[in-house]
């Protein structure tokens, strides 16, 4: 009964994470937001198969640190959530949707990491406006897109693309979605892949 209930509320979380605009952002912050037009949904080809090694890497966070992948590697599973850029309509809704689901990766042992080719004063001043994040948020600021371009997602226009790797705790790649960059990746398809690793 207890574990009809958790994945009831586990479900619950996931349909409102994916359905509403979360986080403590304010009507001023929706209109600060640079409204983009459709891009062509998927612009590189990644080398990068499931069953690989994921490519290592360390990278300044807006909290003032340096965050490594490596660190990780035997203690938690990741998740590398790339995204394009701050300040715009899919990405603005999609890192504040994973608030809402923080206990659930903190159950299933797994850290997010946050990325994106935007320079920290950037990254800083968005995730304030949007009213924060949990997880570590990322500047693969310069060398520009390196660790993007690693993972074999940086478009021609100097952004990654909407993309997800799940990493599991030998540092092995799990799940990867390279998605629709107009679009944002299912939340519950990644909770499915991330509970996976548990069974």
């Amino acid at each position: 009964m207890m574990k009809m209930l958790i994945v009831l509320i586990c479900a619950f979380a996931i349909i409102a994470a994916d359905s509403t605009f979360a986080g403590n952002t304010s009507e001023g912050f929706k209109d600060s937001i640079f409204q983009t037009q459709n891009l062509k949904p998927i612009d590189s080809q990644s080398p990068i198969k499931i069953g690989d090694k994921a490519p290592d890497f360390t990278l300044p966070s807006i909290g003032g640190t340096q965050v490594s992948l490596g660190s990780y590697i035997g203690r938690k599973n990741v998740v590398l959530s790339f995204v394009p850029a701050a300040w715009t309509p899919v990405c603005s809704e999609q890192w504040p949707g994973y608030n809402i689901l923080k206990d659930e990766f903190e159950r299933l042992e797994t850290v997010l990491l946050g990325i994106t080719t935007d320079n920290i004063p950037t990254l800083f001043a968005w995730t304030e406006q949007m009213g924060g994040v949990w997880f570590p948020v990322l500047s693969d600021f310069w060398p520009h897109g390196a660790v993007s371009r690693e993972y074999g997602i940086l478009r021609s226009s100097g952004v990654s693309e909407r993309a997800l790797f799940l990493i599991d705790k030998r540092g092995i790649i799990r799940y990867m979605d390279i998605h629709d960059i107009n679009e944002r990746p299912s939340t519950e398809q990644l909770m499915k892949e991330l509970a996976k690793l548990k069974e």
